[in-house]
């Protein structure tokens, strides 16, 4: 059993903010599981891989973000191309690793960094400090240290009884402390926080909760600095439970259009319902235009619909 236990003290504010979220998952779970269509995964993949990069100063925007995915020539700098890309391939990996094992953690980097650095996938072999404006504010720990503080971080992470929202923020926080990597220690520890989260709750696999850092990231770099002052995870911990309340309300903000959306597929469905019960046999065009719809692949939706109401 791991003898580690990362520093923190409990507050009432966090408690009130893990409340607060598990309410807000209860609600997003109600809504049908089937409009949580892919194309929706996907938008909100993107997001999270624009704005997780632009925190890193990759400068694409979300359309070009989308083109890159595509396939699509999009004017911009190799780079930072080949980050959306490693990005992708690594967010779409995700389901198949385990958070606490550490051969799925470098592989997870080779994804992310792959074609950017020589040491993808291994720990740093240097000191490294992290500066802002020209100012030192944060030193690593130094390289001989770096392998054993990940095995104490990742063996706490598979064994600890915290809840899981505290044990994400945590974890974060602490990857972000030991800095492990040679480079892209931000984007791996968001990765692996909604790695640690979806296997509490799926959905928040495709949660763009980086788009709020994004939005906050003056404070996100502000609490870490507080918790490397006080020692301990607590100020950060608070930041990223309050991202997490806003990216959920965000997405609950969305429901009146998902419930236009219901209230369609309903419809739609009611339509062709009544038009197999009436009617002899019919080609397709013409059950198109019986039921009202304009695209054969909306006609096979609303089949799937109905097939998923009646078994």
């Amino acid at each position: 059993m791991s003898r580690y236990q990362p520093p923190l003290t409990l507050t009432t504010r966090m408690l009130t903010l893990v409340a607060e979220i598990s309410e807000q998952i209860g609600q997003l779970t109600a809504v049908d599981e089937r409009l949580q269509t892919p194309q929706l995964r996907r938008s909100n993949r993107i997001r999270t891989i624009q704005a997780s990069l632009a925190i890193e100063n990759n400068t694409l925007s979300i359309e070009q973000v989308t083109a890159v995915l595509a396939g699509r020539q999009v004017l911009g700098l190799p780079r930072e191309i080949q980050e959306v890309r490693n990005a992708f391939a690594a967010y779409e990996a995700m389901p198949g690793w385990q958070s606490s094992n550490p051969s799925d953690l470098l592989r997870a980097h080779e994804l992310l960094m792959g074609g950017l650095i020589d040491d993808c996938g291994q720990f740093r072999r240097a000191g490294v400090g992290i500066y802002r404006g020209g100012k030192l504010v944060h030193m690593a720990p130094p390289p001989s240290r770096v392998a054993h503080l990940m095995d104490d971080l990742l063996a706490w992470l598979g064994e600890s009884d915290w809840h899981p929202l505290i044990v994400s923020c945590v974890f974060h926080y602490e990857f972000e402390f030991i800095h492990p990597f040679a480079d892209g220690n931000g984007r791996m520890g968001r990765l692996w926080q909604t790695l640690i989260l979806s296997r509490w709750r799926s959905m928040l696999a495709y949660l763009p909760v980086e788009a709020v850092i994004r939005e906050q990231q003056d404070a996100y770099y502000a609490a870490l600095s507080a918790s490397d002052q006080l020692a301990e995870a607590t100020p950060f911990v608070e930041f990223m439970l309050q991202a997490l309340s806003l990216a959920l309300k965000e997405a609950t903000r969305s429901e009146p259009a998902i419930d236009q959306v219901t209230d369609q597929v309903t419809d739609h469905v009611a339509k062709l319902l009544n038009t197999l019960r009436d009617s002899p046999p019919l080609k397709v065009n013409e059950l198109m235009v019986r039921v009202g719809l304009a695209h054969k692949a909306t006609l096979g939706q609303t089949i799937s619909n109905l097939h998923c109401l009646l078994v």
